[in-house]
């Protein structure tokens, strides 16, 4: 382990940057999520733990030191491309409007954000899964329809017939992510699970085939479904108002037990009811419930020592409410005309 950090730390040193794209791949190389440093830390995991002081100092100063010749360098090159601009006699001389961020990304950092502020960490997974991840693991019987052709994208299918934990699959939920953290991690934990999920629905104004969840789980010891219902008020009141009140309605989901629906109350009418709550004065907005003892023993949680709860929502079902949109294609279409409204939401 020590050699890889030597030489990695020789090969950062002796690389030439001459611009900011050599700079950015020189970030990418070393201090992304996959890049060398990055790697160097996942694989920590495995040293002793006599060496792991040892092995965990070096890996930090190589982090520090790689780090700190990126900055110096990004403050030298994006000045020098600052001056050599300001000579460009090329450049148009009409102000360049700016670009703006597309409200999916808008609401899952929000989303992503309050949750922050209640302990959750960010996982995330694969897209393309096997039906053990996404069907097995969770409940789901052999013979649910969600395992169908008609509401799942297979990949590979081993039998049409039969569902088998080998079959390969876009995943139709995020709650994969969990399993994966639930089979790699020891209770407590907390995390949510944003992500890009797939279902073979026919595409109009109200589904798409593509689309955006964020699932939330955790896990501990005494966790009651009372946890469950603060934390969704705390988000709802973040996200929608502080005056806004939820609502649960029993449900049914395989991997939760009991399940309930959740409803904000309508911010257009107050609750008093108008069309777009369709007179009742509430509105859906995610599904979620006790997880289930069978799934936390399928992924070798001991169901008799911890409990947990879990919850899902579309992220595009939150925009819409949020900012009033009618038609779900218009979040995929690219249309200026469209995503030039959330400029004020940089």
């Amino acid at each position: 382990m020590l050699e890889k950090i030597t030489g990695i730390k020789t090969q950062a040193e002796s690389e030439v940057i001459k611009n900011l794209s050599d700079l950015e791949f020189f970030r990418i190389k070393y201090l992304s999520k996959k890049g060398l440093v990055s790697l160097l830390f996942d694989d920590f995991r495995n040293v002793p733990p006599e060496h792991k002081k040892e092995i965990g100092q070096g890996l930090n100063i190589l982090k520090q030191e790689i780090q700190e010749k990126y900055n110096q360098l990004k403050v030298v090159l994006e000045s020098k491309e600052e001056k050599s601009s300001l000579n460009d006699l090329t450049r148009p001389g009409y102000p360049i409007s700016s670009g703006s961020r597309h409200p999916i990304s808008i609401v899952r950092s929000e989303i992503i954000d309050v949750f922050a502020r209640l302990g959750f960490l960010v996982s995330e997974g694969p897209e393309i899964e096997d039906d053990d991840h996404v069907f097995s693991r969770l409940n789901f019987a052999p013979e649910h329809p969600a395992r169908d052709m008609q509401d799942t994208f297979y990949i590979s299918r081993i039998s049409e017939e039969d569902s088998n934990p080998d079959d390969i699959l876009l995943r139709t939920h995020t709650s994969s992510v969990q399993v994966r953290v639930m089979q790699n991690q020891q209770p407590p934990f907390r995390t949510i699970s944003p992500g890009r999920v797939f279902r073979n629905e026919a595409i109009s104004a109200r589904a798409h085939c593509i689309f955006h969840q964020v699932e939330g789980l955790y896990i501990d010891e005494n966790v009651s479904f009372a946890d469950l219902k603060q934390t969704l008020l705390y988000f709802a009141r973040e996200l929608f108002g502080k005056e806004t009140q939820i609502r649960l309605r029993p449900s049914y989901f395989p991997f939760t037990e009991p399940s309930a629906e959740m409803d904000v109350s309508c911010r257009l009418c107050g609750g008093k009811g108008c069309n777009v709550c369709k007179y009742t004065g509430w509105l859906e907005v995610l599904g979620c419930g006790m997880v289930h003892p069978k799934v936390l023993e399928a992924c070798n949680i001991d169901s008799k020592k911890y409990t947990g709860f879990a919850f899902g929502m579309g992220i595009e079902r939150i925009a819409m409410l949020k900012y009033h949109v009618n038609d779900l294609r218009l979040y995929f279409e690219n249309d200026i005309r469209f995503l030039d409204q959330f400029k004020t939401s940089l």
